[in-house]
Formats: structure tokens, C-alpha cells, sequence
């Protein structure tokens, strides 16, 4: 199959659509298919810009083997919210423009969010008469409303039409959960074109390493007990609490908490550690690719933390590294999602209410106490994601459905 991959990040962008879609297109590619992707410029979370070439309107590349198209978009601040929605609808435009140059392809892959470059990769493929498979990983608006980002009652109003408009005519949906699934059948898709396929890790490149390595020997963390958090320091993480509960553990000095990333929060993040005078908190800047395991490695205990506002049944792709990596996963969000549930089926971790940083403090202080526990479960992860989650399987199912929607047979079912 000729096969069109439509995300908004792509190496050298670091994050998890960054990582995912580069990781199936690669995957695909090596069985056989035609791979090309359609993207923007790299512009957030990028170690090295390399100089980008803002002002050109589209930009071919070749990526480890992958024909890569990249279109303009603004380069705008993380935490400007009007700006980043303002960007959104210029990369919308600029995806639909420049997929009407494209060669032929069988089918389309789109990522959402952003719901209008989902609705750009509908437009497209209703021109270019092929179908469209929309991989929802967040439920928007859904999502941004819970966080108190979307608040104007009429703009909730045009993009619940609009997310309406997605669900009716897209040809398949991909959730990876069935939370989402059922959010997605609320709210108009037809069940038969809604299927769970749990987001994969690549299980070869993730594993099991040894705990002393680079990381704790360059920071002077050998003989300390390390919990992790490794990502986007967002609006959605909640880490306020996790330095709270740094500031609860002071008189064990044996603790430190590694925090790995950058996001709109980590200014703050920063100036508070610095205020409280939280020496057992460590901040390093976002790392390549590459270096991910190692930090997961370095890691005695892994931290996956949402806000009490998040509500929606999603499954944080680093819980599923920590799995991989053979880490116990320390997690706190709503109760009610789908990720408690993967962890307690998996028991690869404890999950805890959100914003309990006394909680969250006992819960890392059970894992000091009782080293043991921390290997059982690290275990116990690696192994459910061997058996669920590795690169060949999820790659596997996602190849099959594709085939099917491309031939028809998908859409008369």
C-alpha cells in the first residue's frame, strides 16, 4: 500500500506523536509499504533546530528512508494558547495545500489532536477520493474543557460540531483505549468504525538495563533511590504536587526525585524548587530519543502524574515505556480511567488518586522500604507488555485494518 501518515510533530521533535508516528512509519516501511509523511516544521521540543526555514512553504525531506513533506506553520510560544490555536488552523490549511500535491496514496493516517488538521486530512482525502483513518490519542475538546483551557461557551459549542462532523464521516477511528472508544460512540461514530488498538512500545529499544549507569554516575545518584518523571511538564501533569511531595520526603535524604523535560510549567516548577529550597529535586533538560532508557534505567521508581481536571480515559504512553523499561510505575490521576485499570490488570504499580501528595509521598516511601516490591512489579510490567503492547503487534493489527479500509471491505462492514 501506498500509505500517507498526517501528524503534527515528527523528529526532530521529541514527544510521543513525534516518537509514535516515526516509529510506525519505519515499521512500515520494513513490510513493504510506501511510506510518506505529511507534517509541519519542527518547532516545539527540538534539541537541535538546525536552522529552521520558516518562510518556505513546503519543505521535502528524507528521513531515515521515509519521504517526509513538511509544510509551514507559525513558530509560535507553547503557552500561548490563542496563538497555538491560531497556529493549528495555519497548519490545517497548509496540510490540506500541500497534500493536494502529493502523489497518489491508497489511504491516510491522520493523528488527533488537533481536530483541525483531523478535519484538513477528511477535506483531503474527500478530494483526493481515497479513505481516512483518524488515530484519536486525546479527546478534544473534551479534554481542553475539563482543564479550564476551553471556556467560551460558543467556541465549546463550534467545536463540539465540528469533533460531531469528524465522527460522522471519517472512514475509521483508532482509540487506544476503550474509554475513548465509548466517548467516541457518544458522541456520533458508529461502532463498527471505532476499534481499540492500545498504542505500542518498542519493546527492543526499551528493556530492562542495568540501574547504574551515566545518568546516576554524572549526577552523583549511585547510592540514592531515584523516582522519575520523564515528559512534557504541561498543564495536564500535575507537578506541583510531585514537588510537594519531594518537600513531605526533605528528611530522607537517600530520595531524590528526577524530573526530566521542559513544557510551559517548568519556569514555575523551577522557581518553586528553588523557593522551598528542595535539594532532593533534580531537573534535567528534555532528552534525545536515544537517551530515554537510560533515564528509565537510572530509575528505581517511575512517576506518571494527571491533574485532578483531566477526566478522560486516557493512557499516558510513558506508562507503557515504564512497563517496557521494567520499572513499577507510580501513578496519579482520575480513578475512573482506563489507565488505573491497565495497571492494576498488569500490576505493574499502584495508581492514586490525583493531587494526593501525601499519598503520593507514602506510596514512594512503601517502594524505598521494600526494594523487592518495585522489582516484582517492574517485572510484571515488562511481561504485559511483551505480551500487548510490543512494536510487531501493534503495527501488526494497525497493518491489517488499514488493508481492509483501503480495499473496501473495511467500510462496507
Amino acid at each position: 500500500m501506498k500509505i500517507l501518515l498526517i501528524t503534527p510533530f515528527f523528529p526532530p521533535e521529541i514527544g510521543s506523536a513525534a516518537h509514535l508516528y516515526d516509529e510506525l512509519g519505519q515499521a512500515l516501511r520494513s513490510r513493504g509499504h510506501e511510506v510518506t509523511v505529511l507534517t509541519g516544521l519542527p518547532r516545539y521540543h527540538v534539541i537541535d533546530r538546525g536552522g529552521r526555514s520558516s518562510w518556505r512553504p513546503v519543505i521535502w525531506e528524507n528521513y531515515q528512508g521515509l519521504r517526509v513533506l513538511r509544510v509551514f506553520n507559525l513558530d509560535v510560544p507553547w503557552n500561548m494558547p490563542l496563538l497555538r490555536g491560531m497556529d493549528q488552523m495555519i497548519s490545517a490549511l497548509m496540510s490540506l495545500m500541500g497534500g493536494m500535491c502529493l502523489p497518489a496514496f491508497d489511504i491516510a493516517l491522520v493523528y488527533s489532536p488537533p481536530l483541525p488538521l483531523a478535519l484538513a486530512g477528511l477535506a483531503l482525502c474527500r478530494l483526493r477520493r481515497r479513505p481516512l483513518v483518524v488515530n484519536i490519542q486525546d479527546l478534544f475538546p473534551q479534554s481542553a474543557i475539563d482543564l479550564g483551557i476551553l471556556s467560551n461557551l460558543h467556541l465549546i459549542r463550534v467545536f463540539r460540531k465540528l469533533e460531531s462532523l469528524l465522527y460522522r464521516h471519517a472512514d475509521l477511528f483508532i482509540v487506544h483505549s476503550r474509554g475513548n472508544r465509548r466517548h467516541l460512540l457518544a458522541r456520533g461514530a458508529e461502532s463498527p468504525r471505532v476499534q481499540v488498538i492500545p498504542n505500542w512500545v518498542d519493546t527492543t529499544a526499551i528493556q530492562p538495563r542495568p540501574r547504574q549507569n551515566s545518568y546516576r554516575a554524572a549526577l552523583g545518584l549511585n547510592r540514592h533511590f531515584v523516582v522519575s518523571f520523564a515528559g512534557i511538564m504541561g498543564y495536564s501533569q500535575d507537578l506541583a504536587t510531585v514537588l510537594k511531595s519531594a518537600g513531605l520526603l526533605k528528611d530522607y535524604p537517600e530520595i531524590v526525585f528526577l524530573l526530566v523535560g521542559d513544557g510551559v510549567e517548568k519556569p514555575r516548577l523551577l522557581s518553586r524548587a528553588r523557593k522551598e529550597n528542595l535539594s532532593n529535586v533534580v531537573f534535567l533538560p528534555m532528552q534525545p530519543k536515544e537517551k530515554y532508557p537510560e533515564i528509565l534505567a537510572a530509575s528505581d521508581l517511575c512517576l506518571a502524574t494527571l491533574r485532578t481536571e483531566v477526566q478522560t480515559p486516557v493512557v499516558p504512553s510513558k506508562i507503557l515505556n515504564i512497563m517496557a523499561a521494567g520499572r513499577p510505575v507510580l501513578a496519579g490521576m482520575s480513578l475512573k480511567g482506563d489507565a488505573p485499570r491497565l495497571i492494576d490488570k498488569a500490576r505493574c504499580g499502584f495508581c492514586l488518586p490525583p493531587g494526593d501528595a501525601e499519598a503520593l509521598a507514602g506510596a514512594v516511601l512503601r517502594f524505598y522500604r521494600d526494594p523487592g516490591l518495585g522489582k516484582r512489579m517492574g517485572a510484571n510490567g515488562r511481561r504485559y507488555a511483551l505480551q500487548h503492547f510490543s512494536l510487531t503487534r501493534g503495527v501488526g493489527r494497525l497493518e491489517r485494518l488499514l488493508s481492509l479500509v483501503s480495499s473496501g471491505a473495511g467500510r462496507r462492514s
